[in-house]
């Protein structure tokens, strides 16, 4: 069994305070900064601010939610249309970025307080209601922070 980063603001910034500019990933092409911005994409598309649609046929959604709620990590090297890979960094620093991350994660809860049944696209695993978007932030970000070596 695979243990997954619990998805919370307090977990996230105590393993990016490990994370310094020059750390390098153990697989990818992302710097720090850029692996940081990356995750904040993904608060926005679980919050509708970035919109989304399918990546995959809608008869694959099924097997893909089943991988999304299985102990599996995403694979290493894993590449997605919609996620560049090397994307222009849109902050001043690391510290910015990890900044932006924390707003928009609590963003990310209050949206969900405000609108508890809520549901938003995501390419894969089609529209999603906050306990999904948990999990998939739990697996996203275990994924980048094992990257990093966080």
């Amino acid at each position: 069994m695979n243990d997954f980063l619990s998805p919370n603001l307090e977990t996230f910034l105590g393993k990016l305070n490990q994370l310094t500019e020059d750390r390098q990933p153990e697989w990818g092409t992302m710097n720090a900064q850029q692996m940081v911005e990356h995750l904040s994409n993904s608060l926005d598309l679980s919050t509708g601010e970035l919109k989304a649609s399918l990546s995959i046929p809608e008869e694959k959604v099924p097997k893909a939610v089943e991988f999304l709620h299985s102990d599996k990590p995403f694979p290493r090297g894993f590449k997605v249309d919609y996620a560049p890979e090397n994307p222009p960094l849109r902050n001043e620093s690391l510290d910015d970025a990890i900044d932006e991350l924390a707003m928009k994660w609590v963003g990310f809860e209050e949206y969900y307080i405000d609108s508890p049944e809520a549901k938003n696209m995501h390419p894969v695993y089609g529209n999603l209601n906050y306990q999904d978007w948990l999990r998939v932030h739990s697996k996203h970000f275990t994924h980048h922070f094992t990257q990093f070596n966080l």
